[in-house]
């Protein structure tokens, strides 16, 4: 559907016909654009299928050193599902009870990279594996990050390595004085995100 170019000028009063003519176009473009994708994601991953390693051969290629570590690698699962078990519960517990909003664990536990068609079942296995425990990580992270600053909002002495988002928001390790007048601040904003 071509639309008049003159149909975009501003009216400061729309009548009920430009109004249905911009309804149909926008539905016309998002069918447009879907069916766009569509075509580009199927012709997309018959590429990746091409470029997809096969199972065996991907086996065959790993190295004795990797087999090894692998047990010691896939053992962590328990201690990061348990990490996971405990912060959620953690949260929907403590939280509430210090008026700090929850974290959406699925803004930090995302896994979609097993959809990728040039992986093959063990690629898509580490992936599943390693985006299960880094998101797991990742959450527990902003949970604690939020729990310091409610209850302990001070830098570090000693500079520390790789620290949280929110560690810059933190009063100086030794000013007392900023830290009373800064701490009820701090704490009300610790659940925002």
């Amino acid at each position: 559907m071509r639309v008049d170019p003159s149909f975009f000028v501003v009216s400061t009063r729309p009548n009920a016909s430009s109004i249905a003519q911009l309804r149909s176009c926008a539905r016309t473009s998002v069918v447009t654009a879907r069916v766009k994708v569509a075509a580009v994601s199927k012709q997309l991953r018959a590429e990746h299928r091409k470029l997809r390693r096969g199972l065996l051969a991907h086996i065959r290629s790993i190295g004795l050193l990797l087999w090894l570590t692998s047990p010691f690698i896939y053992a962590l699962i328990l201690p990061v599902a348990l990490i996971d078990l405990f912060a959620t519960l953690y949260q929907f517990i403590c939280f509430p009870a210090y008026g700090i909003n929850r974290v959406r664990r699925s803004d930090y536990v995302v896994i979609d990279r097993h959809r990728l068609s040039y992986l093959n079942a063990l690629e898509k296995l580490n992936c599943i594996y390693c985006s299960y425990a880094n998101g797991v990580i990742a959450y527990a992270r902003e949970l604690a990050s939020r729990t310091e600053q409610y209850f302990c909002p001070i830098k570090h002495a000693i500079a520390a390595a790789g620290t949280h988002s929110r560690y810059s928001r933190f009063v100086d390790y030794s000013d007392a004085e900023e830290y009373r007048r800064q701490f009820t601040h701090l704490r009300k904003t610790a659940g925002e995100a």
